[in-house]
């Protein structure tokens, strides 16, 4: 797991080299002032040498402030360190999750994701730069003053290292106890996170019915569900303070006692016993020794933290995409025909849950598709085998004549454009939003285009027309405007093959109407595929397929089907009886 995260330094390996350097730099400095301060006492102020007084204090503000400089150069190191690793990492991870497959993205939730790009990278920067300075600083200041210390008294130094072993221990103890709390609270973020991402998302269902108080309550339940585990790890996590300052405190009274002792037995001689300045550098060590042992307890808790967010960092990092451009791929598509050979399909992949089962189908290239069915018969699930949004669970997808995997990915998906169900635009102006489907177009091509969805007219109507500034998620325009401009932008990649997942639901019977007429007209090359609710977004289709339970039911034209198939018949009666209401 290390060696991976460590891959995310990169550019950065300098300055993650250069803190730790630094650090240790300003440590030896720190280090020498308590033996300077003691020489200080012992042969300046004991014995009234004002030379000796000047000399050694000018050297103890040359290290004083040198020892400043290190620690601020180190910070500086530290800092960028650790900000550059958080943003390769960041980077590291969304590039990752751009590439994974509609199946991968199933496997984690979108807030999930977003927990991880955002507090869990937060988590592990802390981290690191505690690492690179702190984690450096604390074994070093505690090694060489424990060093310096057995110099000065080495009997007194042994009450140091009784410490030890009860700080181990506690720390030990309380990072057992308090790991797999953190590791619950961060999944519990994930269902926050989803929780207030569904609200706002549906923000105007909640307001229609009136169900703000039941929101409340639901967000209140998960943020004192984090809270209860919260205080439950800082209740654990408050017994390093109490263990720490036990071993100051009891190793101060034991030193003061032993040191005063072995002062009066020698008569304030280092030589013979202990002097003044020695105590008092013993003292400072002291100090040195617990804070370091300090320090070092905080980085094993925000380790612990830490630990949990790191594992579910590389678990994002490590999920390879199921979907794959194969070696020597294929990058040219003879033409828009489609074959469907003995298809299973499963999302789970388990071939006792099939939501497709025993698909034969061939589709001639130009041909139009009418594809209708109940929720749930498996309409979308067919069409996205054909751009390898999901892999087939058995059986084989051809596009071309040839099977869908053996094609570059990016080719294919180039020349198979697909409105989904659910239409999406990114904030931007109207024009970047259909250049997703072709970064190069004119002004005029975007113009025609437009024209063949039925959404210049519409598009024209703004004040600012094609440069009007479309809002995140499309919100300032119709559901009827956003589905033609999402048309449109699949029109732009010129594809051979076309799928309207019910991209039509939203407009009107005559805008619908004019639409299928226009790719009647303008692109009677390409393979159009129509999913649809509405029979008279199909009656033209040359071939209609009815799906049933993940099976299809029946293949014929508006004609066939309405004399020969029970479901159609049904579906059609259904919606001609209700225009005759409506009328």
């Amino acid at each position: 797991m290390i060696k991976r995260l460590m891959n995310s330094i990169r550019e950065y390996k300098k300055d993650s080299i250069l803190a730790p350097s630094y650090v240790t730099c300003e440590v030896i400095l720190e280090v020498i002032i308590p033996f300077l301060m003691a020489d200080l006492i012992d042969n300046g102020i004991d014995k009234g040498d004002m030379n000796f007084i000047i000399r050694t204090g000018l050297l103890l503000i040359a290290c004083a402030i040198i020892s400043l400089i290190f620690g601020i150069l180190s910070g500086r190191s530290a800092s960028i360190a650790a900000a550059g690793f958080a943003k390769n990492l960041r980077k590291d991870m969304y590039e990752n999750v751009q590439n994974f497959s509609f199946s991968n993205i199933d496997k984690f939730s979108t807030a999930s994701i977003v927990t991880r790009l955002t507090t869990d990278v937060t988590n592990l920067q802390m981290s690191y730069m505690m690492i690179i300075r702190t984690a450096v600083r604390s074994p070093i200041m505690l090694i060489a003053a424990m060093i310096m210390s057995f110099n000065v008294a080495g009997n007194l130094a042994f009450v140091f290292l009784a410490c030890v072993p009860i700080l181990g221990i506690g720390l030990y103890l309380i990072m057992s106890k308090t790991h797999p709390i953190f590791e619950r609270v961060f999944k519990t973020y994930d269902k926050l996170n989803n929780v207030v991402q569904e609200n706002l998302h549906g923000i105007r269902v909640v307001k229609s019915f009136v169900r703000e108080d039941h929101e409340i309550k639901k967000f209140k339940n998960i943020s004192q569900k984090i809270y209860d585990d919260f205080c439950h790890a800082e209740r654990n996590l408050a017994f390093n303070m109490p263990i720490m300052q036990f071993c100051i405190y009891g190793s101060m009274l034991l030193i003061s006692w032993f040191g005063a002792r072995l002062i009066v037995a020698s008569g304030n001689n280092g030589t013979v016993g202990l002097s003044t300045g020695e105590l008092m550098s013993l003292f400072v060590y002291l100090m040195q020794i617990l804070t370091s042992l300090m320090m070092l307890s905080m980085i094993f808790v925000m380790i612990t933290m830490s630990k949990a967010s790191a594992e579910r960092i590389v678990e994002i990092l490590d999920e390879k995409s199921d979907i794959t451009s194969p070696e020597n791929s294929i990058s040219v598509i003879a033409d828009g025909s489609i074959d469907f050979e003995n298809v299973d399909f499963s999302y789970s992949k388990d071939v006792q849950k099939l939501c497709l089962k025993n698909i034969n189908l061939h589709i001639r290239s130009g041909e139009t598709i009418g594809i209708i069915g109940g929720t749930g018969s498996g309409k979308s699930s067919l069409v996205q085998m054909i751009p390898r949004l999901y892999d087939t669970t058995q059986g084989t997808v051809k596009v071309g004549g040839v099977d869908v995997r053996n094609y570059n990915l990016e080719f294919l998906r180039n020349n198979v454009a697909m409105v989904l169900q659910k239409n999406v635009l990114f904030s931007g102006t109207i024009k970047e939003n259909l250049r997703w489907g072709n970064p190069n177009a004119t002004d005029n091509e975007l113009i025609h285009v437009c024209e063949l969805a039925q959404a210049d007219d519409f598009i024209r109507t703004f004040p600012d027309g094609y440069d009007t500034y479309i809002e995140q998620g499309g919100t300032n325009v119709s559901g009827g405007q956003k589905q033609r401009l999402c048309i449109a932008r699949a029109l732009l990649k010129k594809p051979k093959i076309l799928i309207m997942d019910d991209s039509t639901s939203a407009v009107d019977t005559k805008t619908d109407a004019l639409i299928q007429r226009a790719f009647l007209t303008e692109i009677p090359d390409t393979t159009k595929i129509i999913i649809a609710q509405r029979i008279s977004s199909v009656e033209h289709a040359d071939k209609i397929i009815v799906m049933d339970n993940g099976e299809i039911n029946a293949i014929g034209n508006h004609k066939e089907l309405l004399a020969s198939n029970a479901i159609y018949q049904e579906v059609y009666t259904s919606q001609m009886k209700g225009g005759s209401d409506n009328e």
